[in-house]
C-alpha cells in the first residue's frame, strides 16, 4: 500500500541531496537514489539535507554510505551542483519543480499528471 504524500515537517537545505544524487549517478544508481530521496522526504518527512539521512538512503540501496559521506564532506560534487543552480538561474527557474525544454520554462511548481502529459506531448 502506498503512503499518501504529505507536507514534510521540515524544509531542508537540499544542496547535499543534489550532491548525493550526483554521487549515486557515478555509481549507476541515479534513478533509484532519487526515488528513495523522494520517498524519504515526502512520505516519511526525513531531512534530506542531513548527511546521516543521505547515507541511510545509500545504505538501503546497498551503496557504500561511507564513500558517500567522504564525497559530501570533501565537496566532490559541489561545483557540479552549483553549475546546475547557475544554469537554472540563467534559464529563469525560480520555483521547483520546474520543467524546462529547449532553454524555456514550460511550467513551474507542482503539476498534475494530466498537465505533465500535456507538456510532454507538446515536446514530441
Amino acid at each position: 500500500m502506498k503512503m499518501p504524500l504529505k507536507r514534510p515537517p521540515i524544509q531542508p537545505r537540499s544542496r547535499l541531496a543534489h550532491e548525493a544524487a550526483k554521487w549515486a549517478d557515478k555509481h549507476g544508481r541515479f534513478e533509484e537514489y532519487n526515488r528513495s530521496l523522494f520517498h524519504a522526504f515526502f512520505e516519511y518527512g526525513k531531512d534530506i539535507g542531513n548527511i546521516e539521512i543521505l547515507k541511510k538512503v545509500a545504505s538501503d540501496l546497498k551503496l557504500d554510505a561511507e564513500s558517500l559521506h567522504t564525497c559530501l564532506e570533501n565537496g566532490d560534487y559541489t561545483a557540479m551542483v552549483l553549475a546546475d543552480e547557475h544554469e537554472a538561474r540563467q534559464v529563469g527557474v525560480r520555483a521547483v519543480p520546474a520543467f524546462v525544454a529547449n532553454g524555456k520554462i514550460l511550467a513551474a511548481g507542482v503539476q498534475s499528471a494530466e498537465r505533465l502529459q500535456e507538456l510532454l506531448s507538446c515536446q514530441s
